[in-house]
């Protein structure tokens, strides 16, 4: 989530209301829309995405839906006055998060997917890698465990225009606020390393590097110890 300057204002269209945080609402499909909006011009390394997947909806139904039907209490939008404009979307316990999304929400993303392929749209490798990451084992994840352990995790996005104006680091601060309340010991975030901004701010945040990233990595394991 690169930090640059916000806009204040669409291309070409009037001015927007001051953002302001607020509770997403789960019943609204305009806030889901919007979510997955967001998910989606944000989704290549911190920027736009659209048109790098057949299906739009397919990043969403991964980092955004199954937070927002899982956990809605720990989703915080940012409101530019026309709608959901960024987020941060948290989750408490990372396994258990896994454990219901295997048996409450991958199986519908696949069939929506596989329903958009009858209509004849072409799967892009994105498309491919990111349904394929779905059935992959994890792999070792010491952070999840033990005395030191960082069982929470997070995702933030923001559009361009809203970004600069410290709204971020209040996302976070507040999710981190919500997640302390629950007694969670830590949180952790994956980051790509393509996306330079975003690696800083958390670093500002007081997030540290957990794991060694492997030679030829694209990202970063970061956590932050809330207690």
């Amino acid at each position: 989530m690169p930090q640059g300057p916000g806009s204040g204002a669409s291309a070409g269209g009037p001015p927007r209301a001051e953002p302001r945080l607020r509770v997403f609402d789960p019943a609204s499909p305009a806030d889901l829309d919007r979510l997955y909006e967001v998910c989606l011009r944000t989704g290549f390394h911190g920027e736009d995405a659209t048109g790098r997947y057949a299906d739009p909806r397919l990043l969403g139904d991964v980092y955004a839906g199954p937070y927002a039907a899982h956990d809605p209490a720990l989703v915080t939008v940012v409101d530019d006055g026309a709608g959901v404009a960024g987020y941060v979307i948290g989750c408490a316990d990372t396994l258990g998060f896994e454990q219901w999304a295997r048996v409450q929400w991958w199986a519908g993303v696949r069939r929506r997917h596989r329903e958009l392929l009858a209509t004849g749209a072409r799967p892009t490798e994105l498309d491919t890698a990111l349904l394929r990451s779905l059935d992959r084992p994890a792999g070792p994840r010491p952070y999840l465990h033990g005395r030191t352990a960082h069982p929470a995790h997070l995702h933030i996005d923001l559009l361009p225009h809203v970004q600069g104006r410290g709204l971020g680091r209040r996302l976070v601060e507040h999710l981190l606020v919500q997640l302390g309340s629950r007694g969670v010991p830590g949180v952790h975030l994956g980051v790509s390393l393509r996306n330079p901004g975003a690696v800083s701010f958390y670093r500002r945040l007081g997030f540290r590097e957990l794991v060694e990233p492997a030679p030829g990595a694209e990202g970063l394991t970061m956590g932050l110890r809330l207690r």
